[in-house]
């Protein structure tokens, strides 16, 4: 049977005071309606819908960069889940598979337990996932019979027998699209909040003869985010499970309280990691590379074997070759790094190729910007670049080529060739004592 996602995205958030919608706030470089999709992308679903709401078009924009085929659909009132599950109707208009529906501000409920719900189709006609609650609170409960469930009924609806019940509702549901539809419709908002409970559909399916069920999850699975502590809690849970799914792997985190992943991070088993290293989205380590303290990378590729750091900075499109070193204080931007090359100290590498082998002395600039357009510098194999080069691009150094120190290169430097670009050294006899003589006095002067 095939699946459908349907993920709700269209509250405001009022509590996280933002202008943001709540489900573009970022949780590991990714925003959380994000992990919904991706945890729920394990279902491989032929269909997904994403109703937005406030802020619509931010959501729209950034499902566009996760799937490019996904519905967006709008919610323009808010009248409730059952409400905002019926705009996806039109976008599942024929589909005859099942339909899943999460929740956006939901991050952490799992691909396996996904697959438990929706193994349990078949044998219910609605299954439900629930978890045990250490403190019930308000959320809703599940009124099970046996194995089957009775109905779902909100807190401020609940009687206090029903208030003792600590079987609780996450939300997620499974059923077929198009009975999914026809229960919807029998919904109404008589109820406290005057809103289409989505939760409703559970007793409507047992009036129309279906049967119910509940899979459960623990309730750390179930976690919403409504407030920016809580979004700030839900860190700190993608922290600990990514730095503990990493040494799993065989990744070494010398302190790993200090590393922070993204949602999309891939390291190698042997990588070694030193303390306060930050992955921003979009980087892959092979493995044995070392990344060392206090470097940040985002959009790049190191290779195996290749250094990072200390207090290095990878800039989206940095390609690290295998054995490469990036050394302290260096930066690299959309910049080919070749095999065993070395930027050791101080320098800035951008819109450029570094072939194998080459050296690049502390201090090297590619000044790639003219104030309108980026040029790209070219350094062959085994070329030495002399500290304190700028390298005024496009331009490039052939291979096993080198430039002075102090060099400022504007010209291409052919294969093998010295390049000497700097103004000739004058020595002027006792001026700096005479200098700096004419300096103290103004400034005593000037101190009267």
């Amino acid at each position: 049977m095939s699946t459908a996602l349907i993920i709700l995205a269209a509250g405001k958030g009022t509590r996280m005071e933002s202008d943001l919608p709540k489900v573009m706030h970022e949780l590991g470089g990714a925003p959380l309606f994000a992990h919904a999709w991706a945890h729920g992308r394990a279902l491989e679903p032929a269909r997904t819908v994403i109703v937005a709401g406030h802020g619509a078009a931010l959501v729209e924009a950034a499902a566009e960069e996760i799937d490019p085929f996904a519905f967006v659909v709008t919610q323009d009132e808010q009248l409730g889940t059952a409400h905002a599950v019926a705009q996806a109707r039109e976008a599942l208009d024929g589909f005859e598979g099942d339909a899943v529906v999460l929740y956006g501000d939901t991050p952490f409920t799992t691909p396996e337990t996904l697959e438990r719900l929706t193994a349990a189709r078949a044998t219910a006609d609605v299954v439900v996932l629930g978890f045990d609650a250490d403190n019930p609170g308000r959320y809703g409960r599940l009124v099970m019979d046996g194995q089957t469930l009775v109905r779902i009924v909100e807190f401020k609806d609940a009687t206090d027998e029903e208030s003792t019940i600590t079987l609780c509702n996450s939300g997620v549901i499974s059923a077929k699209a198009s009975v999914l539809f026809d229960l919807i419709d029998a919904v109404g908002n008589d109820n406290a909040s005057g809103e289409y409970y989505l939760t409703d559909i559970v007793e409507v399916a047992r009036q129309k003869g279906l049967t119910a069920t509940a899979v459960t999850c623990s309730e750390a699975e179930t976690l919403g985010i409504n407030t920016r502590a809580e979004l700030s809690d839900a860190e700190g849970i993608f922290q600990k499970n990514a730095r503990a799914s990493a040494m799993d792997d065989g990744v070494q985190l010398q302190a790993p309280e200090t590393v922070f992943f993204s949602h999309d991070t891939v390291i190698g088993r042997d990588a070694y990691i030193e303390p306060n290293v930050v992955f921003a989205p979009g980087v892959t380590v092979e493995s044995g590379a070392r990344i060392r303290a206090f470097s940040h990378l985002e959009g790049c590729h190191v290779s195996t074997g290749a250094v990072v750091g200390p207090y290095a900075r990878l800039r989206p499109g940095a390609e690290l070759a295998n054995g490469a070193k990036i050394g302290n204080f260096v930066e690299i931007k959309n910049a080919q790094i070749g095999e065993g090359a070395k930027v050791n100290h101080l320098s800035y590498v951008g819109d450029a190729t570094v072939g194998d082998a080459a050296n690049l002395g502390a201090g090297t600039v590619t000044c790639n910007y003219d104030g309108v357009m980026k040029h790209h510098t070219t350094i062959g194999a085994r070329a030495f670049i002399g500290s304190d080069s700028m390298l005024v691009a496009p331009v490039t150094i052939g291979e096993d080529a080198m430039t002075t120190t102090g060099a400022v290169i504007t010209k291409d430097v052919p294969a093998g060739a010295m390049a000497v670009a700097r103004a000739e050294q004058v020595n002027k006899p006792d001026l700096a004592i005479k200098f700096f003589a004419r300096l103290r006095a103004i400034k005593a002067k000037k101190g009267k």
